[in-house]
C-alpha cells in the first residue's frame, strides 16, 4: 500500500527542550506554540517546575512564567531525556542552587562524565557514582573557560552554553565537527551577546532577564525521516511533510536520502525565530546504497535507526561509519539495528563504530526487540510495512517518549 497524503507534526523536541529551559530565564510569561507531545520535554517542563519555574498547557500551547529559581525538595526526575538532563546540569549550575537529578534504568546508564567534566572547570561541585546517574549539582558562582569538545555533541556543548550565561565571564567552546546549532540561533534571536565563527563559539554571561518571547516550535525532522523513509521505499508513494526544521544541521537524514536517489523536494523555505523552516516533499524513486562517514553523522545520528531499515531495501550496500555514539544512546542502537534486521532476513555486519547492510534482501516480518527505545521502535514499524505483514514489537509503549501520535500518523498516510 503507498503512503500519500499531507501531514504536520508535533514540535522539534531539541528546539523544545531548548525554548523551555530559555523561557525559565525570561523577565515574564512566555507562549511557545507547538511544543513537542513527547514524554522527554513534558520531563524538561517538570524539572522546571519544580525549581519554581510555572507553566501551564492549553491544548497546543504552553505558557510558562520566568522567574527566580529555587533548589527543589526532591530530586529532579529526568525520565528517560538525556536532553534533560545534561542542559538543566548546564542551567542550573549557572543559577547557585542545590540540586540532584535521577532518571530512568535507561537513563541512569548512560555516560555524564562528558558534561561532568567541563562544568567542573567551571566552578560547578558536581558528584555522582562512576559518571552516571544520580548527579548532585552544587554551585556557588562560576567562571568562563575555554573548552574543546573531545567528541561532537550538541547536547555537552549546549549544557556548556547555558552555564556560560550565569557565569564570571566570558566562555569559549570549540567543537572538533559542528553539530546542530539550535541552541546558538535560540540565544542570538534572545539577544544573548554570542558569536560563532566557524566552530568556535564565543558566549557572554547575561547582564539581567532575558525578554519574554512567543515562538512557534517547527515540526521535528527526526520524525519525519520515519514517514519518509516509509514513502521513499514503496512505490507509487507521495508524501508532504509540513513545517518542519530545515536546519542545515538536521537535514543529514534528506540529504543521505537523496544521495540514494529518494524523490525529494524542498518548498516554502522560509526562517522563523531564526531557524530555517519548509515543507518537503518525498517520493517514490529506486533506491542504491551510499557510504556514510565520521563526518557526516552529527547531522544524522538519530536517524540512523531508520536510514538503516531504508539502507535494507536499496539497490547495493550501505555502509555507515564513525557513529560509536550510538552505542550509548537509548540503547547501544549499533547493536539493536543488526539484530533486529537479521531478524528480518537482512544481510548485515555489525561493526565497532557502525554497520554494513548489504542486498538485494527480501524483508520478513519478525518479532522484534525495541530494548525500551523508542526510534528502534518506530524504525521496525517502518521496517514492517516492506514485509508483507506487520512486525511484533516488544514494547510500543516507549514511543511515547519522543511521539505519542507517531501509529496515528502512519495510518492516515496508508492509502
Amino acid at each position: 500500500m503507498p503512503i500519500r497524503g499531507i501531514i504536520h507534526l508535533p514540535g522539534d523536541k531539541s528546539i523544545s527542550h531548548r525554548a523551555l529551559m530559555l523561557a525559565a530565564l525570561s523577565d515574564g510569561e512566555c507562549i511557545i506554540h507547538n511544543l513537542s507531545t513527547g514524554e522527554d520535554v513534558e520531563s524538561t517542563r517538570n524539572c522546571l517546575q519544580d525549581c519554581g519555574i510555572e507553566s501551564r498547557k492549553e491544548k497546543s500551547i504552553v505558557y510558562i512564567m520566568g522567574g527566580d529559581f529555587k533548589s527543589p525538595i526532591s530530586p529532579l526526575d529526568c525520565g528517560n531525556s538525556g536532553t534533560t538532563t545534561r542542559l538543566l546540569s548546564g542551567l542550573l549550575s549557572g543559577q547557585e542552587m542545590d540540586v540532584q537529578l535521577m532518571g530512568d534504568e535507561s537513563l541512569s546508564a548512560r555516560p555524564m562524565g562528558r558534561i561532568i567534566l567541563p562544568l567542573t572547570k567551571m566552578g560547578a561541585e558536581i558528584s555522582c557514582n562512576d559518571s552516571k546517574l544520580p548527579l548532585s549539582i552544587s554551585s556557588k558562582s562560576l567562571n568562563g573557560i575555554e573548552y574543546t569538545l573531545p567528541v561532537a555533541s550538541a547536547q555537552v556543548k549546549s549544557s556548556i552554553m547555558f552555564a556560560a550565561l550565569g557565569a564570571m565571564g566570558k566562555t569559549k567552546i570549540v567543537e572538533p565537527v559542528k553539530t546542530r546549532d539550535h541552541s546558538e540561533i535560540m540565544l542570538e534571536s534572545l539577544g544573548v551577546e554570542i558569536s560563532v565563527n566557524k566552530n568556535e563559539i564565543l558566549v557572554s554571561p547575561l547582564k539581567g532577564k532575558l525578554n519574554s518571547f512567543e515562538l512557534t516550535i517547527p515540526g521535528d525532522p527526526s520524525s519525519a525521516a520515519f514517514f519518509a523513509t516509509a514513502a521513499a521505499m514503496i512505490p507509487n508513494s507521495d508524501l508532504t511533510i509540513k513545517n518542519i526544521s530545515a536546519n542545515p544541521t538536521r537535514v543529514g537524514f534528506f540529504h543521505s536520502l537523496e544521495k540514494m536517489g529518494g524523490g525529494v523536494i524542498w518548498k516554502n523555505l522560509h526562517h522563523e525565530c531564526g531557524e530555517l523552516v519548509g515543507d518537503v516533499q518525498i517520493y517514490y524513486q529506486p533506491l542504491h546504497g551510499i557510504t556514510i562517514s565520521k563526518d557526516q553523522v552529527p547531522s544524522l545520528i538519530d536517524e540512523l535507526p531508520i536510514i538503516a531499515v531504508l539502507a535494507s531495501t536499496a539497490d547495493g550496500p550501505t555502509i555507515v561509519e564513525g557513529a560509536e555514539e550510538l552505542r550509548v544512546k537509548e540503547t547501544d542502537r549499533i547493536h539493536a539495528i543488526c539484530k533486529n534486521l537479521s531478524a528480518m532476513g537482512v544481510e548485515v555486519i555489525e561493526k565497532k563504530d557502525g554497520f554494513i547492510i548489504n542486498t538485494p534482501n527480501i524483508l520478513q516480518s519478525a518479532s522484534i526487540e525495541s530494548f525500551g527505545d523508542h526510534r528502534i521502535a518506530m524504525a521496525f514499524t517502518i521496517a514492517g510495512l516492506n514485509a508483507g505483514t506487520y512486525n511484533q514489537i516488544d514494547d510500543m509503549d516507549c514511543v511515547n517518549i519522543s511521539f505519542p501520535e507517531f501509529l496515528e500518523t502512519l495510518k492516515s498516510i496508508i492509502k
